[in-house]
């Protein structure tokens, strides 16, 4: 692959150290740019997140990615916040988002014995074949870091059971999110990066 042929969006406040790092081992070198020309001409895109909703929108906007992201026909793949911000809109700041998922993220609810963030291991619930989940298991264990998530649509590939059943990957069309970090999760996040590179 090509420098372009992976385009991690700058969206601000992201551990793309660790994703370049995780994409390098896998083959597949990686360019990060907010140069909507170079996002748009990518034949794959990642867009990787953390912090708030509000903030990460407010940065596509003024780097005039929101339609870019909108009209990308490739495939792309939201990582935490990330996939996030292809709902339609977060609680997080009652901020719209991309709209590329149907549905509303919102805030974990606290309880006794339950932290908030969701911070550490957890298996999901596999609920229907798709490609990106290929050679992985309900038995596989990802690493998750969020205080917001995403509800368990149609849209939903598989979930994960905290304070609710959330959605922990999503695919539409061309569009794919995944709430925990690949890039941290061994070898089953490995492999989920490997199936995104081969769609």
């Amino acid at each position: 692959m090509s420098a372009a042929d992976v385009v991690i969006i700058a969206s601000g406040g992201a551990n793309i150290a660790s994703l370049e790092i995780a994409l390098d081992r896998l083959g597949a070198r990686s360019e990060v740019s907010a140069d909507p020309a170079v996002v748009s001409d990518a034949n794959r895109a990642l867009l990787p997140g953390v912090g708030a909703a509000a903030d990460a929108m407010a940065r596509l906007r003024a780097a005039g990615l929101i339609e870019v992201i909108r009209e990308y026909r490739r495939p792309l793949l939201g990582i935490c916040l990330g996939m996030q911000l292809l709902y339609e809109r977060s609680e997080e700041g009652d901020v719209p988002c991309l709209g590329l998922l149907a549905g509303e993220v919102r805030h974990i609810p606290r309880a006794p014995g339950r932290s908030v963030p969701h911070m550490g291991w957890n298996s999901c619930d596999v609920l229907r074949t798709d490609p990106l989940l290929a050679g992985i298991a309900s038995a596989d264990y990802f690493y998750f870091l969020h205080s917001y998530a995403a509800p368990a649509t149609d849209d939903s590939s598989a979930t994960v059971e905290y304070g609710g059943r959330w959605c922990a990957v999503a695919s539409s069309r061309n569009f794919h999110g995944v709430q925990f970090h690949p890039e941290r999760s061994g070898s089953a996040g490995s492999r989920l990066l490997r199936n995104f590179l081969e769609l």
